[in-house]
């Protein structure tokens, strides 16, 4: 997909703690599962017999759920002239300008609010409760950015 100019993002936010803790968990699973299938070589007396298949299948158990792991380092918030751009987890929307009623963070909320015609809204994971003040500064330059495309 080709951009110019025009399209690209004026600003783009994500989130700092939950990066660091879904790439740690990630790791650990793959490290933990390889030990494991490590040790499943090793075997015993128990009269059970593994093999290099059953090894392979365990790290690639630990790789999967790994990658599973990683969806919490995807979201993201993108502002720009087309719009805003919001992915969480497992999806990516657009919304225009001309829908945009504003941005929220409710108290007792985990993460900020795009807030929608008609009382809807939705969550964006990129600015979230856990990273305390560095959400607190993100969403003041998200309504610093909002509001020169809502004039």
């Amino acid at each position: 997909m080709m951009t110019d100019a025009t399209t690209q993002p004026v600003l783009e936010v994500t989130p700092r703690k939950i990066k660091i803790y879904a790439w740690s968990f990630a790791v650990v699973l793959v490290l933990g599962h390889a030990f494991v299938a490590w040790l499943l070589k090793a075997g015993g007396d128990s009269g059970i017999t593994f093999k290099t298949g059953d090894q392979t299948g365990m790290v690639v158990i630990g790789v999967i759920l790994a990658c599973g792991a990683l969806l919490f380092a995807r979201p993201r918030l993108r502002l720009g002239p087309d719009g805003v751009t919001v992915r969480n987890l497992l999806n990516e929307n657009t919304y225009p300008w001309d829908v945009v009623e504003g941005f929220t963070f409710p108290e007792g909320a985990q993460f900020a609010h795009l807030e929608l015609p008609r009382d809807e809204f939705v969550a964006i994971w990129a600015i979230q409760a856990r990273d305390g003040e560095l959400a607190v500064q993100s969403l003041h330059r998200v309504r610093e950015v909002a509001a020169a495309y809502q004039r």
